[in-house]
């Protein structure tokens, strides 16, 4: 029973780690604990951390990386300040489980690179920290880390341009009227004066703009002939929004063949160019090279053995920090579709007489019955022969010694009738 309470006394007050000072502080609403390491003996984060610990604080150290899942077990903590520290490297995991940060300072330190995909594990960030390291450049993926970011502290470093992605990300904040603002320290630092870094500038000045610059004394060191200028001074290039230009619109292409699409793109900064298809399921070859000129680039994409599925509407859309364009590009494949089955020979038949039409002493007839040699149709009724006058023979005998009559006869069997007339006459006439 004893030995149970003495364990619930210890895990209720835990220890405070070697070198470090823990005291209480008062947020107005209730206490929180904090932490305080700042000797110079300390060479490693401390795992022995206080797992109430809200603020820690790691100063002055001689702290030179941090490990992966280096703070998993203070998952109330909210301020976290590792500065002046000797710090080069950071895991990308080293954030992990910090669900309530609020607030990561990292001024004063070594470092080149800052790990920004570890943002992801901190997802109420507001405040970042990030003055007086080495960093020299700032990649693209790093604004999808920055949305909710308030405080972003860039200055003294070696940063000379600022990622296209970034200026988008605070543009299009602008367009959506967000209510979130961001200060944001780009000072003292080597920029490069030209249209990229005037456009930040010029738009922290905007009224009611989402950045706001906490020095607006930028300095041009690597400008040529601008060195040690102030930006203000500058006389930098204007930025020009692209301009698409397609070699053609409308393009016909028979099935079967190979096309080229082309587009030329013209802005300030040289833009990029995109093709665009939003049915396309296929990939496509897109060679994309840029013109000897500053701000001049073309593109295009080659298709071999068109199908159907390659007609349809092609967009070559242009990007650079002023804005997007694009020109649309239409493909028909025309081409002659294969039947797997001929159609039937179909049976000519007589046209029928319409009785409306018909003759009154005339009789019709579809089809002609065969009628025999010799012989009178028994469908059709013989005309009225006087009573005095015998009925003349239909078909006379025929005189094997008259070749005349045997003429007469040939000609009798390759004659069908079809009808027979209202006077029948003699085969004498």
């Amino acid at each position: 029973m004893t030995l149970t309470v003495a364990l619930l006394i210890c895990s209720a007050s835990p220890s405070c780690p070697a070198l470090c000072a823990c005291t209480y502080g008062n947020s107005g609403i209730a206490e929180f604990r904090l932490v305080q390491c700042s000797d110079s003996g300390i060479a490693a984060v401390p795992i022995n951390v206080p797992a109430d610990t809200v603020k820690l604080r790691l100063e002055k150290t001689l702290i030179s990386r941090v490990p992966r899942a280096a703070f998993y077990n203070l998952s109330e903590l909210r301020f976290l300040w590792l500065t002046f520290n000797s710090i080069t490297s950071i895991h990308p995991s080293s954030f992990v489980n910090l669900k309530a940060l609020r607030e990561l300072r990292l001024d004063g330190n070594l470092l080149t690179s800052f790990p920004w995909e570890g943002l992801r594990d901190m997802p109420r960030l507001r405040t970042l920290g990030l003055h007086n390291n080495r960093l020299s450049s700032l990649p693209a993926h790093a604004s999808l880390f920055l949305p909710n970011i308030t405080f972003l502290d860039l200055s003294s470093n070696r940063l000379t341009i600022l990622p296209a992605e970034l200026l988008d990300l605070w543009i299009f904040s602008q367009d959506l009227e967000s209510k979130t603002v961001l200060d944001l320290g780009l000072h003292d630092n080597p920029w490069l004066c030209d249209c990229q870094i005037s456009m930040v500038t010029s738009l922290s000045m905007l009224l009611g703009s989402p950045v706001v610059l906490m020095d607006q004394q930028l300095i041009c060191s690597r400008s040529l002939g601008q060195s040690g200028m102030l930006l203000t001074q500058a006389e930098l290039s204007r930025c020009m929004r692209p301009s698409v230009q397609p070699a053609a619109t409308r393009v016909i292409s028979p099935l079967g063949s190979n096309v080229i699409l082309r587009c030329d793109a013209t802005g300030y900064p040289t833009p990029t160019l995109t093709w665009i298809k939003t049915s396309a399921k296929k990939l496509y070859n897109q060679i994309m090279q840029e013109s000897p000129r500053v701000g001049v680039r073309w593109s295009i994409i080659s298709m071999n053995g068109l199908s159907y599925k390659d007609a349809g509407e092609y967009r070559c859309q242009a990007r650079n920090m002023a804005g997007i364009s694009e020109a649309p590009i239409k493909l028909k494949v025309v081409g002659v579709t294969r039947i797997s089955r001929l159609p039937k020979k179909s049976q000519k038949t007589p046209p029928k007489s319409s009785s409306k039409y018909r003759k009154p002493n005339q009789s019709t007839v579809t089809t002609a019955p065969s009628v025999k040699e010799n012989q009178i149709p028994q469908n059709i009724t013989p005309p009225s022969i006087n009573k005095t006058q015998p009925a003349p023979n239909l078909v006379s005998k025929v005189d094997p010694v008259d070749k005349r009559r045997k003429m007469n006869l040939r000609y009798a069997k390759k004659k069908t009738p079809t009808s027979l007339k209202s006077t029948p006459q003699s085969p004498e006439n």
